[in-house]
């Protein structure tokens, strides 16, 4: 995905965990962040504390979905995935994305990986890896504070 491009269509999920969310409902009122993780990332379950305090520091002003990429066979185990995201209070919708449908249309390969969304639905930041946590929240707060 490239910036300044829309959200695509959150479809193709092969189950929701923690409630469904439509992109109708992610655009209009406030910034929107797509996080992609696996169960079997360590990077991803570092990060995932640092990802809750933005989605509870933000709580109203930004909205925060989780989307399940598998980068193997084993990461496929529904349970598995509800037990780890249970493990990491992923508390947020999460599109498990175990087809890769969702992620071929993001023509993502990284996890884990941030997309952050403007009100309107644009496409304003994109970061891969760990290292560029502290670079996200400034581009989250300069995001909600343009509401």
């Amino acid at each position: 995905m490239k910036l300044r491009e829309q959200m695509p269509e959150l479809t193709g999920a092969t189950v929701w965990l923690n409630g469904e969310v439509t992109k109708e409902q992610l655009i209009g009122e406030i910034p929107t962040l797509l996080h992609f993780w696996s169960i079997s990332c360590h990077v991803c379950k570092e990060a995932m504390a640092q990802v809750n305090q933005l989605r509870d520091h933000y709580r109203g002003k930004l909205n925060v979905v989780a989307v399940h990429m598998p980068i193997s066979e084993d990461d496929l185990n529904i349970v598995d995935i509800e037990k780890i995201a249970e493990e990491h209070s992923i508390f947020h919708p999460i599109f498990v994305d175990s087809k890769k449908k969702l992620t071929n249309v993001f023509e993502n390969q990284y996890v884990p990986a941030y997309y952050l969304f403007d009100r309107e639905g644009k496409l304003r930041h994109f970061q891969a890896g760990l290292s560029g946590m502290r670079m996200l929240e400034k581009r989250i707060k300069r995001i909600v504070t343009m509401l």
